[in-house]
């Protein structure tokens, strides 16, 4: 167990938030420490999942929601809120337990602007943090109060990506 956990956030427009947070967890593992990694709004069979299966002894992944209402151009419906709140409540249940050291709560910035989360949900689960625990929240848009309470925050921009030229998703690369 870690002596003292921080909260680390990467956010930002650009490609690299998940990424950042799954090298975490990698390195982490590679120093027998334990990860519990939840995804909102991603249940699309990612191929990084497939190798994390390979550290599931120190790595446990599970994925609560879609994304699928952003591209009808709707509101979440009441289900995919309900979803996102089993996450959350999981992740709690998991970040209290004493079993993990890093808790990592993959596109919950997102999650919030899409009104899936309010900020003070956010806030309660920040504040039940452990002080060994060190937790990462990822996603574009992570509020101001948000960002306040972290220890750490990256902020990922956007410079150039080959998506503006019509370069869709790559497995292995992108997805």
């Amino acid at each position: 167990m870690m002596e003292k956990g921080f909260i680390q956030i990467y956010t930002g427009n650009g490609k690299g938030k998940t990424s950042a947070a799954i090298g975490l967890s990698v390195r982490a593992a590679g120093a027998g420490l334990k990860t519990y990694f939840v995804q909102f709004m991603k249940v699309f069979p990612y191929s990084e999942l497939e190798s994390l299966k390979q550290l599931s002894e120190f790595i446990e992944i599970e994925q609560f929601g879609k994304d699928d209402f952003i591209f009808r151009k709707e509101e979440p419906n009441e289900e995919e809120k309900n979803e996102a709140m089993r996450g959350l409540i999981r992740a709690e249940e998991k970040m209290l337990s004493g079993e993990f050291d890093l808790v990592i709560l993959d596109e919950i910035c997102v999650s919030i602007y899409f009104k899936l989360f309010t900020i003070e949900q956010v806030t309660e689960f920040l504040e039940k943090k452990p002080s060994n625990v060190e937790l990462i929240l990822t996603g574009r848009y992570c509020p101001e109060s948000i960002v306040e309470k972290a220890d750490l925050v990256s902020k990922i921009e956007e410079v150039k990506h080959y998506y503006t030229q019509g370069v869709l998703s790559r497995k292995g690369i992108d997805s």
